[in-house]
């Protein structure tokens, strides 16, 4: 069918591309009558996929045209624009980059239409037999249809989809240059990866290029390094070391969250590191998750740290008969988990091999499902929005190939978490096919204060993990019956949160966070006394409190102070140890005047217990 009668001359002129069915289609494409259709836009999370991918393919037609014997491989859009992997003897260099951004205006601005083509194994064979890592994804692709794009005088082996022409891309820049192996595995040749971005317009580029500066301004490892908040050291790739500043608002998250969790009905619990094979079978994990794992022995036989702790709380659930009146039983767990992330994909506390997480898993009964998953909502909405202030966006992810399970128990899964999203009121998207191997989530995407986007609490129904551990519970026939397990995560990992914090508040902390949250400064030796006298007042208080004994002046000492990031700066002289003050300064370098130490003290804790 023609989709410009389909969906509307002006949304065919806008379009980047369709949705047909889930899978991405070129405007040219044939499509049944009884499709569900949806237009792509760049505003779509499908459109700028289908525009970097698209922009991927204009990066290889212009390396390739600059260096004949280079081989292209694959070129996939990725979370924030795209790269393209190419095996070739000499490494590429920033002045490359130059010359390859140059040619790929050229072919853009030619504006050759993208066309696909269906071929046969043995077509596509030929096509590319001088390039022996597309053979063997031709290869691999027996009883797949296998298609081939060409834009100008350049064609790739490709499932598409893509933008209809090249002049589409208005603005792009090539970012970096890393190493990578054929389909990452180590054992495989080692290739050159090229990154990008690309938009629509030269505006949108440089509204991109303004918010990575500000971005790179507040990477969370310069500034935990300049707060001294962490660091990071090769004798323990992907784990963070957490110094007392750091540690202290990690502390802090854990301890409101435990003070939550009191209001909540939650009970927490501790659990183990070591578990023995046959329960990351029993969970499916060993299947599943094998490579993620650190594996070792215990007691002769093959163990593994614990990536996740939904086993061991199942144990404590199974650990004594259960009644429907223990039900629903909220278990929450700090302990540290460990997961075998590649050292490559490793960054700062956003991707690590130790992590801890408010994590927690609820055990109930079918009918307790849809309430439950709605206070876990109602718990989310409180955090991001009452408290750190976050907008956020909804997603429901639904079964994936090779899930646990029958479809009958997937499809109530899905159905519940349906309902409780809709009794919410909360608007989602549906993401099919990302969800957890054991069952359905709805994920929370919170935006930062640069418009970024992280993907942090998590709710997960299971209908298949109860059933795996043969948990029971007495109903109220008196018969037994499974439980439904919740698994849940608000903050999600506390040094992801961690990291997302620094950068989202660029260190400036609210008071009730703050490693530094009050420095006394005297301007001379003889306040002295007077400054520790109202440290310590504060301190008794609960407050984090310093006085600088430097022999530097006032101003450097303020400057210093402001550049620690210091809440509340107080400074003392004469006049207000003569009239039992302090002179408030906050670290905008606003100057807020005298004020008696006691009135301070109340506003400092009605602002930490007020959050504000």
């Amino acid at each position: 069918m023609d989709v410009a009668r389909l969906i509307g001359p002006k949304l065919a002129r806008d379009a980047l591309a369709i949705l047909v069915n889930g899978e991405i289609y070129e405007l040219d494409r044939p499509i049944n009558d009884d499709a569900k259709i949806s237009v792509l836009t760049f505003d779509s999370k499908e459109g700028k996929q289908a525009f970097w991918h698209s922009t991927a393919h204009l990066l290889a037609q212009a390396v390739v045209s600059l260096w004949k014997d280079t081989l292209p491989t694959i070129g996939p859009a990725i979370e924030d624009g795209f790269y393209y992997d190419f095996a070739r003897d000499e490494p590429f260099n920033p002045a490359d980059l130059e010359q390859i951004e140059k040619r790929m205006k050229e072919y853009a601005a030619q504006d050759n239409k993208v066309q696909r083509q269906v071929v046969s194994p043995d077509e596509a064979r030929v096509k590319f037999k001088h390039n022996k890592f597309k053979r063997e994804l031709i290869d691999d692709a027996a009883g797949q249809t296998i298609t081939i794009y060409t834009q100008g005088d350049y064609c790739d082996l490709c499932r598409g989809g893509h933008i209809p022409s090249t002049g589409l891309v208005k603005a792009f820049k090539l970012t970096k240059l890393s190493s990578a192996y054929w389909r990452g595995d180590a054992k495989n040749a080692s290739l050159q990866r090229i990154y990008g971005i690309s938009f629509p317009s030269q505006k949108m580029l440089d509204e991109h290029q303004e918010k990575q500066a500000e971005a790179e301004k507040r990477d969370h490892r310069k500034i935990g390094a300049t707060l001294d908040l962490i660091s990071f050291n090769d004798v323990s790739p992907g784990s963070p070391f957490f110094h007392p500043k750091g540690a202290h608002i990690i502390n802090t998250l854990v301890a409101f969250m435990r003070s939550e969790y009191i209001k909540r009905g939650y009970q927490e619990v501790i659990t183990p590191q070591l578990f023995h094979k046959e329960l990351w079978e029993t969970s499916g994990h060993w299947q599943h998750y094998h490579d993620n794992m650190f594996i070792t022995q215990m007691d002769g036989q093959e163990t593994a740290v614990k990536p996740m702790n939904c086993p061991s709380h199942a144990l404590i659930f199974k650990s004594k008969v259960r009644s429907y009146r223990e039900l629903p039983m909220r278990l929450a767990d700090f302990s540290a988990l460990h997961r075998n992330e590649v050292r490559g994909t490793l960054g700062g506390l956003f991707r690590v091999r130790k992590l801890s997480q408010d994590d927690s898993h609820i055990f109930c009964s079918e009918e307790q499902i849809e309430p439950e998953v709605h206070g876990v909502i109602d718990f989310v909405s409180f955090l991001y929005k009452d408290v750190f202030h976050f907008e956020f966006h909804v997603e429901l992810s639904t079964k994936p190939d090779g899930a646990l399970g029958d479809e009958e128990l997937w499809n109530r899964a899905e159905n519940s978490l349906k309902k409780a999203l809709d009794h919410a009121g909360l608007q989602y998207k549906i993401n099919p096919g990302d969800g957890a191997f054991y069952g359905p989530k709805i994920d929370f995407h919170i935006k930062d204060a640069l418009g970024r986007s992280w993907q942090c609490a998590t709710i997960q129904l299971d209908f298949n993990q109860p059933k795996r551990f043969e948990l029971e519970f007495d109903g109220t026939d008196g018969k037994r019956h499974t439980p439904v397990m919740i698994h849940r995560a608000l903050l999600g990992s506390l040094e992801r949160f961690f990291g997302i914090l620094i950068e989202h508040y660029a260190g400036n902390f609210p008071l009730w966070l703050s490693p530094n949250q009050v420095i006394v400064l005297p301007i001379a030796d003889r306040h002295l006394e007077y400054c520790q006298g109202v440290a310590n007042m504060l301190r008794q208080a609960g407050l984090r409190v310093e006085v600088d004994e430097n022999q530097d002046t006032a101003n450097k000492k303020i400057r210093e102070a402001q550049m620690q990031k210091w809440n509340y700066l107080l400074v003392v002289g004469d006049r207000e140890v003569a009239n039992n003050t302090v002179n408030v300064r906050t670290r905008d370098e606003k100057v807020h005047g005298e004020k008696k130490v006691d009135v301070l003290l109340d506003e400092l804790k009605k602002e930490i217990e007020e959050k504000k």
